[in-house]
């Protein structure tokens, strides 16, 4: 289950996630979905859940001039943060917009698109039926998701960092929620419950790179919704909570430049 704070992106939150969190853990990402998209060459793109525009960037750069780009999340906050980080952002349609009800006719897109988002969906199938509603004969809905926490070893490195914080409440939201939904047999139960006939999984590996373990502490504790369940609890204070992260980090990883596992899913629904 999603909680309401999980979806709060507020605050100096987007600003700490585009530049710690993004290049850390979603650029790589990013552009494989660029990629994807490219070679589909589609003449109309629905992204939503963008986030603070990284895979916007990257699609941008890549599509053809004629195609439609529309772009959209449910965070104004988020939302502006990625119109102002486009190069181009006439070339873009940014509208806020609800995954679950989205306000487009059916039969508009040949390709929908969403990184590391639908996690945050409190209704995973309703979304997905509104990505088949939306989508043209023939088109195709490609998301993200990510691994267990295990997998992902910066991630998991904070919350135990912070489970030891905070020994008798943890802060749980990166298991909880962007680690929470890696069942890949529920994906394939979910979109064929909203009408997909045609699914394919792919799990991605990469390599998560750090130029210090303070980034990696810094990216989870201050630039996502674990910051709010941060400070609910007190003491220690925001600033106290991320330098315990990042001293597990440097214990279990080391000094200056340092590297991860990370693991996620590439979903294909046709």
């Amino acid at each position: 289950m999603v909680d309401a704070v999980d979806k709060v992106f507020a605050g100096s939150i987007p600003d700490v996630y585009d530049d710690y969190l993004v290049p850390l853990v979603f650029e790589q990402y990013a552009n494989d979905l660029a990629q994807r998209t490219a070679a589909l060459n589609p003449r109309g793109v629905l992204e939503v859940a963008a986030g603070s525009g990284v895979v916007s960037r990257a699609v941008a750069a890549v599509l053809e001039s004629s195609a439609r780009y529309v772009v959209t999340d449910l965070n104004p906050p988020m939302l502006d943060r990625a119109a102002s980080m486009q190069d181009d952002p006439d070339r873009v349609e940014w509208q806020a917009a609800d995954a679950l009800d989205l306000p487009f006719d059916a039969d508009t897109f040949d390709l929908m698109l969403c990184q590391f988002g639908a996690m945050f969906f409190p209704d995973r199938v309703r979304a997905y039926r509104e990505a088949r509603r939306v989508l043209g004969e023939g088109g195709s809905f490609i998301f993200n998701m990510w691994d267990r926490i295990e997998e992902n070893e910066f991630a998991h490195e904070v919350t135990r960092a912070l489970a030891e914080v905070f020994p008798d409440d943890p802060p749980r939201f990166l298991r909880r929620t962007p680690h929470g939904h890696f069942d890949t047999t529920t994906y394939r139960s979910e979109l064929e419950a909203a009408g997909f006939s045609d699914v394919d999984i792919e799990p991605v590996d990469a390599i998560s790179v750090a130029a210090d373990p303070a980034v990696p502490a810094i990216a989870y504790c201050q630039g996502t919704p674990l910051r709010t369940e941060i400070e609910a609890r007190y003491p220690p204070s925001l600033e106290e909570a991320t330098a315990r992260a990042t001293d597990a980090i440097r214990k279990r990883f080391g000094d200056g430049v340092i590297r991860s596992r990370m693991r996620g899913f590439v979903i294909t629904a046709r």
